[in-house]
């Protein structure tokens, strides 16, 4: 659960690092991109091993912190993923010019 919350945090910090000198929105989507999809997958791969724990032990305690984990990781992939879809979209633009 901790990297799927990781994951949706991305999208704050990439916003807030945009009002530093050496950073413009560009790089910062950039890093977003990067950063959300891969604590989104690691999220995803962490919960279903969880998922495959809990299945094993007989008071299922732990169940609900693995389906939230995995929500929040398909979600900060998606984030991370729009962020890509964004960036590249910016790119051909520019590149259109």
């Amino acid at each position: 659960m901790l990297f799927g919350v990781l994951s949706i945090a991305a999208v704050p910090v990439a916003l807030y690092s945009t009002r530093l000198q050496q950073v413009d929105l560009p790089h910062a989507v950039a890093g977003e991109a990067i950063a959300g999809s891969l604590l989104g997958l690691i999220a995803i791969v962490l919960a279903r091993g969880a998922r495959v724990k809990v299945e094993r032990t007989l008071g299922r305690v732990g169940e609900g912190t693995a389906k939230w984990g995995k929500w929040l990781g398909i979600l900060g992939l998606c984030l991370g993923l729009t962020a890509a879809l964004s960036l590249a979209f910016f790119g051909l633009l520019l590149w259109a010019e």
